[in-house]
């Protein structure tokens, strides 16, 4: 079950709120509204968290991406519609209950740090355990430990002041991390950073969440983070989800002309990984078989090039045409000294860090799991086409190979 579910969510700010949704489902624009004093902040959103993801709002100003984050944890309630925290509607807790879905369920990371300058850094990251009635001892041990995992051992003693601006937002997110919520909310969070900080505060962010499981819903205005950050992005517009993907499905699938205007500029190199490039080879050769039958194989696919694979599809490297002919022509019955080491890449790897490989190599990159199971191969221009006109120049001057030569004959590439 997801943790976090919302399911025709509107927000309207004004004095018959729920007159006005009535006139949004009924097709009146949100600027009709706003004719007659009605703020419509969020319109009909829904979405789903599943536990253990980083789930990205993304929108620009005044697209209603705070608003909702404000509905998860209670500090407002939603006109019409549902949302539920791990099975509880928001909606329906009293004082009592909300205190508890805040202590317990749900913390929350500001955009300018919210830290409280007479205090130290150990107090603020403790913080919220004193108000949770966490005794002294416990509080500042869990505070120490959250203080290590963004690295700011040893600076407990200090006072915010004595920070930078990168390092007083890690104190908050220690915060967040000592409270040991299940959900993590992120408003804006790294949006007052300068870009080397947010970047590292990015990575960061990635590496805990990987390693605490955390379920992080995360706000903001910039693409870019989205898709780095982002399991899953939902993109708003106007108070309304135009678009929920991963950001591969948006970079190649977007909605609507907005999102595609949205993202035309994204670096795709980027955030495309291999595994959303990669294809299926047209044939491989088992370890058993010999020159002949990958002489033929090779002939009947129109390729210069074979992976080797055993009967687990692990793979143990690849024979070139070139080869297998000759030592078809000498009677060679076996492929010992025909194998050679192939290129490989893990199924993660961001296109960027592909070209290189690709243009020394010979034969298309090989993307294999941590096994070394076999999963797909991507020829050069494969590569290049999955980019599209996302593709830098220094991409397209990339050399052509035998393989690539022979699968624009035959095939169109994915």
């Amino acid at each position: 079950m997801p943790l976090i579910e919302a399911h025709d969510v509107y927000k309207v700010f004004g004095r018959k709120p729920q007159r006005a949704v009535e006139r949004l489902r009924g097709g009146a624009s949100r600027e009709q509204l706003r004719e007659d004093g009605y703020t419509a902040a969020v319109i009909d959103a829904s979405f789903e968290v599943e536990q253990g993801g980083i789930f990205v709002v993304m929108g620009l100003s005044g697209s209603g991406k705070s608003t909702l984050i404000r509905m998860v944890n209670g500090l407002l309630s939603p006109t019409a519609g549902s949302l539920e925290v791990a099975g509880r509607s928001v909606s329906d807790l009293d004082s009592a209950g909300l205190r508890a879905l805040r202590r317990d369920k749900v913390s929350m990371v500001f955009q300018h740090f919210a830290l409280l300058p007479h205090r130290t850094v150990g107090e603020n990251a403790a913080y919220g355990l004193k108000v949770q009635g966490v005794n002294r001892a416990e509080r500042e041990k869990r505070a120490e430990s959250a203080l290590e995992l963004v690295g700011l051992g040893g600076w407990g003693a200090s006072l915010p002041g004595e920070l930078s601006g990168g390092m007083r937002q890690r104190v908050g997110l220690a915060r967040a991390l000592a409270a040991d919520t299940e959900v993590l909310l992120m408003d804006e969070a790294f949006s007052a950073l300068d870009p080397l900080i947010r970047r590292e505060m990015q990575d960061q962010l990635v590496e805990l969440q990987h390693r605490l499981d955390k379920t992080i819903l995360f706000i903001t205005h910039d693409l870019n983070e989205a898709m780095r950050l982002g399991d899953q992005i939902a993109m708003m517009r106007d108070g309304r989800i135009v678009q929920v993907g991963t950001a591969e499905q948006i970079l190649n699938d977007p909605a609507n002309d907005y999102v595609a205007q949205f993202v035309q500029d994204v670096d795709r190199t980027r955030i495309l990984t291999a595994s959303s490039v990669m294809e299926p080879p047209v044939a491989t050769l088992g370890l058993e078989q010999g020159p002949r039958a990958a002489h033929r194989l090779m002939r009947e696919h129109q390729v210069a090039s074979l992976m080797v694979v055993d009967r687990n599809r692990r793979l143990h490297g690849v024979v070139t045409d070139d080869a297998t002919a000759a030592a078809v022509t000498r009677g060679v019955d076996t492929l010992d000294g025909l194998i050679t080491p192939a290129v490989t890449t893990g199924p993660g790897t961001a296109v960027a860090e592909l070209f290189t490989a690709a243009a020394d190599s010979p034969v298309p990159l090989a993307v294999v799991a941590e096994d070394h199971r076999l999963l797909g191969v991507i020829p050069r221009v494969t590569l290049l086409n999955a980019l599209g006109a996302g593709a830098s120049a220094e991409v397209t001057m990339l050399p052509s190979g035998p393989d690539d030569t022979a699968r624009n004959a035959t095939e169109v590439p994915a």
